[in-house]
Order: structure tokens, then sequence, then C-alpha cells
């Protein structure tokens, strides 16, 4: 049997990542991307020219179980998200699962990951913490931002430049701080940080919002 590779991609900056991982990314005879368009680029970065397929959220079963197939029959494959690492709130969990079911070898390959890189330089009390993914965008929101709202510890989340406003408004009248990590490793990476309130008001005052956060709601 082959082995299947879960590589950490750069989440930003190409320059953040591994020798591991361009070694892998050189050696496998395919690599499985969210979007070709996006890794492509790595690719090009490094003169990786190893074979590339989609494989996302969409998928099909018969498409993942040509991937086993390949798999079984000797073929390495690494698997990529867009950026950052593999089954972090990334559909790559699925090939994973089934491959591990399938008494597939699947080897970790770490790298950059946009939850730890914004709690890198946070300054918050990071001994435990937990991570909650994407808000929902409909069912079970709410009860997740009143969770979010009064609990207590460290919580880690990722959210879209088109709802951070919505989430942010949500959480203002709370006793809660937040750190907002936008656009991580990249050129106008920010760190924006005060009380639920200040930090939604920043926002709420801004022209517009672009880029992807991370957002991280603390006790002081």
């Amino acid at each position: 049997m082959g082995t299947l590779y879960s590589v950490a991609t750069p989440i930003g900056n190409l320059e953040d990542i591994t020798f591991r991982a361009l070694n892998t990314l050189k050696n496998v005879d395919l690599i499985l991307c969210e979007d070709t368009r996006v890794t492509s680029k790595l690719l090009k970065r490094y003169e990786i020219v190893t074979p590339t397929k989609t494989y996302h959220q969409h998928t099909s079963d018969k498409q993942i179980t040509f991937f086993l197939d390949q798999l079984k029959a000797g073929k390495n494959i690494a698997i990529v998200s867009d950026a950052g690492t593999p089954s972090i709130s990334d559909p790559g969990t699925v090939l994973i699962a089934e491959a591990i079911s399938a008494g597939i070898t699947v080897t970790p390959i770490p790298g950059a990951s946009a939850i730890i890189t914004a709690l890198q330089a946070a300054g918050v009390r990071t001994a435990t913490f937990s991570f909650l993914g994407f808000i929902p965008h409909k069912k079970g929101r709410q009860t997740l931002l009143n969770k979010i709202a009064t609990e207590k510890g460290t919580m880690v989340f990722y959210e879209s430049p088109h709802r951070i406003l919505k989430t942010l408004a949500a959480l203002q009248d709370s006793n809660r701080h937040i750190v907002i990590g936008r656009e991580l490793t990249k050129m106008h990476e920010e760190f924006v940080a005060g009380t639920a309130k200040e930090v939604y008001e920043d926002f709420a005052n801004r022209p517009k919002i672009l880029g992807e956060f991370v957002v991280i709601v603390h006790d002081k």
C-alpha cells in the first residue's frame, strides 16, 4: 500500500513551509488540492511538477473510492488545503478517515495553522483553549454566540469578512475581551485587541472590511 500524507501549507506567506513538506510534495505521485489554481502558486514557487487533482467538500464518493484504490495500489498521495493544515475545519477529514478505515497509513506533515499563528502573538492565556471552527451561519449560531459571550476561558474561531461585523455586534455587550488576527502572515497582517465593544466599534467604523479572521475571545 501507499501512504496518504496530510501536508500543511502556508496560510499566506509562501516562505512558511517546511523542508519536509516540500520534499513530500516533490516525491508523491499525486497532490490532492481544494483548488488546484491556489496550490499551483505554491508549487510553481518551489518548482514542483507533481500532478494535481481537485479534492474538496463536494468530491463524490466515486472519486474518493478512486483515490483510495490508488493508495491501495501503492501510490503515495499528498492532501493539502488552500492554506493551513488539512482536516482542521477542512474537508480533508473525510478522505483521511476513509484511508484509516481501509488500513492505509496516514502521515502528518506539520506546519502552518492560523489558530496557532494567532495565539502566538495574542498575549492571552493558552494553557487551555477551545477551538470552535467556523461559527454556524444559521442553526445553532445564537446558542454558540451566547456561550462565547458568557463562558470563561479562551475561545478561538474563524470568521469571514462578510460576517465578522455581525459576530462582533453579537458579542459587544459581553464582559469579554477580544483579539482579532486579520490577514495573518500576509502584507496587511493586523492584530486588533480590546474589550468586545472596542473591537466592534473599530471594525464598525471601517469603510471596508477585507481579509480572513481568527477571533480570540478571552478573559482579561
